[in-house]
């Protein structure tokens, strides 16, 4: 059945965004109004140096114009996001993104300013009360100045800037365009292409057969590739110590983590803990190979299904109260705000013609924030529902809270808010779910929940130090050795699973790893999440994680999360989630054998 048209879906269901701009030439007026704030900007250059009053007026100006554009633009995307096919949101979404354009374009002179401004006077300028608002963002910049090069040397590397793509580029060009994957056979024996979206589907087969061959098809392309893959990674990885070598820092791990103030033992802390809990992967690892009836559990066989199929239906009116119900540990006035996102109208609901895929929360500043949703009556899609509400409760704790500056939160915790909706919302199901098969449903989510994303994203974590290391100390990354680090990795965390030579080969498939050092945040997100969760339930108070939400870009994201109790400089953090993974898997155990 063909999606209904924008203009025939029920309005009821549609977000209103008449809080952001009243109409489209509202919202005209508002981006001439931007144009000219930003071409406005062009005398600040030279100045912030020169006074506290002078570095207070630019900063002033230059936050009132991205606050404006900011607003200007997520109006623009949201109307596409309606209907990508609308040209007149299409013409919109092109405007606003030529003023963001503009306004980096005017804004690039600021940070190199600030830190040509010498430590001691800068020091100075910010005792003054009038800058108190820019205290964390200017301290943020003028810690980087150990970092920074002359401006020659700046110069330089940023006409690298465009030749250091071509890693990643050559990588996506041979992953997304050249390479093809021999068909496969479905369960019915149907002869069926393979592309990297089915082989997803392939692999949750009940069928070991379709899972092997999909495994066997695409592995085997990747391994066809593997000299090409290795050298486009191991060229990312030079260059990344090279920058972290120019710009002094300890390496490159130190280099990826100081945008956010993160010390490189949180990372190895993370690695150590999980490392703790590999015996109780071992256990769940058997568990799936009994639940399978299988011999031997072989990697491919890791995202088999072993439960009973339990379809949930969940309309969106029934949704609204279960979240609502899952979520009333977060307080009053939590509460509150979901009612007003429901009644509102922050949430466009349902699924049209060409309207954006997925789902995705937006905040904006000075209204509210906007939810996407394509809901289709499924239990995942209330998970999902909870996930995002996270996001933009996230979103307006936090923008309420802070002035324009300091609204921003970091992609370090971006993802906590949600994943705490999404571990509340299991628990709140399992606390009133009576049936065998559901629960173990519900248990199983959970566990997959840990697997995939904090043990998966921490051995990828571990394959990034252990990579960038062999190079530092002059083993060459080719194929060869890459293939051998990840074969180690997985016999480590998949003990009692059969390794095989094609498993080795992964490690070729991973995009994020052409941006180094980022996966561990998926790890300490959900680990976060989970235990700020599990605080919240034995306690009965919020109030410290509604102080995290409200905190936005103000602080660091490693002081920012000390607030909601988790302290993750330290390793208890990672243990506490990871003591919730072992007694998921005691209850999911005795919710399969009852």
């Amino acid at each position: 059945m063909q999606a209904k048209t924008r203009a025939e879906m029920n309005p009821e269901y549609l977000w209103d965004l008449t809080p952001i701009f009243a109409s489209d030439d509202a919202w005209r007026a508002a981006l001439k109004a931007a144009e000219a704030s930003v071409t406005a900007l062009h005398d600040i250059p030279g100045t912030l140096g020169t006074s506290a009053a002078a570095l207070k007026n630019g900063l002033d100006r230059i936050c009132a114009a991205s606050e404006v554009a900011e607003r200007v633009y997520a109006y623009a995307m949201l109307r596409k996001s309606e209907d990508g096919g609308d040209p007149a949101g299409q013409e919109m979404e092109a405007r606003a993104l030529s003023m963001l354009v503009a306004l980096q374009t005017a804004t690039a002179f600021m940070s190199p300013e600030i830190l040509a401004i010498p430590g001691e006077k800068l020091d100075a300028f910010m005792r003054d009360e009038g800058l108190r608002t820019y205290r964390h963002m200017v301290a943020d910049i003028a810690r980087g100045r150990a970092h920074t090069l002359d401006q020659g040397g700046e110069r330089i590397l940023a006409m690298l800037g465009d030749a250091a793509q071509t890693p990643e580029n050559a990588f996506e060009m041979l992953t997304e365009v050249d390479m093809r994957f021999a068909p496969v056979h479905d369960e019915s024996g149907a002869e069926v292409p393979l592309t990297h979206a089915s082989f997803g589907v392939y692999r949750v087969s009940r069928s070991q057969a379709v899972r092997r061959e999909a495994f066997e098809s695409y592995f085997g392309e990747y391994r066809r590739y593997v000299n090409t893959l290795a050298a486009t990674y191991a060229g990312n990885v030079k260059l990344g110590c090279f920058n972290a070598d120019v710009r002094g820092y300890e390496d490159a791990c130190a280099a990826a983590l100081f945008g956010n103030n993160v010390p490189v033992a949180l990372y190895d802390n993370l690695v150590s803990a999980v490392h703790g809990a590999l015996g109780a992967m071992r256990e769940y690892i058997e568990l799936r190979r009994e639940r399978l009836g299988l011999d031997q559990l072989n990697l491919y066989d890791l995202y088999a299904p072993i439960v009973e199929d339990v379809a949930i239906d969940v309309p969106y009116a029934e949704a609204r109260d279960i979240v609502k119900a899952a979520l009333s540990p977060l307080g009053a006035e939590y509460q509150a705000l979901l009612e007003r996102a429901f009644n509102e109208k922050w949430i466009d609901v349902y699924e049209n013609q060409g309207k954006h895929t997925g789902a995705y929360s937006m905040g904006v500043y000075g209204a509210h924030p906007y939810v996407l949703l394509n809901y289709a009556g499924k239990l995942d899609d209330a998970f999902t529902l909870a996930h995002e509400l996270g996001h933009a409760m996230h979103s307006y704790f936090s923008d309420r809270a802070q002035d324009y500056a300091n609204h921003d939160y970091s992609i370090f915790v971006a993802e906590v808010a949600s994943t705490v909706n999404e571990v509340l919302l299991t628990r709140y199901l399992l606390s009133v779910e009576t049936d065998r098969a559901r629960r173990a449903m519900l248990l199983n989510h959970f566990l997959e929940g840990f697997r995939t994303t904090i043990f998966r994203q921490t051995l990828f974590a571990e394959f990034e130090r252990r990579a960038h290391a062999l190079y530092r100390q002059g083993t060459p990354l080719t194929a060869e050795a890459l293939n051998g680090l990840y074969h180690d990795l997985n016999a480590l965390y998949y003990d009692g699973c059969v390794i095989n030579d094609l498993c080795d080969v992964e490690w070729a498939r991973i995009p994020h790893f052409y941006s180094a050092f980022y996966v561990f945040q998926y790890a300490t997100g959900f680990s976060s999440a989970v235990a700020i969760a599990d605080r919240i339930l034995k306690t009965g108070d919020a109030s410290d994680y509604l102080r995290f939400l409200s905190t936005g870009g103000s602080d660091y994201p490693i002081e920012e999360l000390k607030l909601a109790g988790v302290d993750l400089t330290k390793p208890d953090a990672i243990r506490d989630a990871l003591r919730v993974f072992e007694d998921t898997l005691r209850a999911f155990k005795e919710s399969v054998n009852a």
